[in-house]
């Protein structure tokens, strides 16, 4: 077992998750001491900004996969995640029941659908790269298929930039 990271796999699992778990209590903190009421005077501009956005991160998707970019998977996977926060926010700030079922409706039926979508388009996105990069690269042998290995070890670049070594199967030890 190795105590200090060496790769940028590494260090990525490491950073991560300490910012995963450091953010816990943090987050309980917020939860108990936030007031539950808040006014603000740009209420308007942050709600038409995060729709703007939204609406930039749809047009970018739409872009990407027509001109057949390799991008159209990490638009695909913004624009989902843009939605899912879209429908959380939606449904959590509606303070009038008509309005809150209204946003409820909205979230099942149009944008937690449309975010499974775009979170399709880019796992798919991600399995066709990784295919492509493997038969133009040829990195696997004919019988193995990609979905059982490590492709090519994109994280696996020890500090002084040279890769960790030669692919491996995606479920053997680090």
């Amino acid at each position: 077992m190795r105590l200090r990271p060496t790769t940028l796999r590494h260090w990525v699992i490491v950073l991560f998750t300490t910012i995963g778990v450091g953010m816990l209590p943090w987050t309980i903190w917020l939860a108990s001491s936030l007031n539950p009421h808040h006014e603000t005077e740009r209420w308007d501009l942050a709600w038409s900004g995060f729709d703007a956005g939204l609406a930039l991160a749809f047009i970018l998707t739409a872009l990407a996969a027509w001109r057949k970019s390799p991008w159209v998977g990490a638009c695909a996977a913004a624009t989902g995640t843009l939605l899912v926060t879209d429908a959380w926010f939606d449904v959590v700030l509606e303070s009038h029941s008509d309005e809150l079922w209204n946003a409820v409706y909205l979230a099942l039926l149009a944008e937690l659908p449309l975010a499974a979508l775009c979170f399709w388009i880019a796992y798919r996105t991600e399995r066709f790269l990784a295919l492509l990069v493997e038969q133009v690269l040829h990195l696997a042998p004919a019988a193995e298929s990609p979905s059982q290995r490590d492709l090519i070890g994109v994280l696996e670049v020890t500090p002084d930039g040279k890769t960790a070594g030669e692919p491996r199967d995606a479920n053997a030890p680090p």
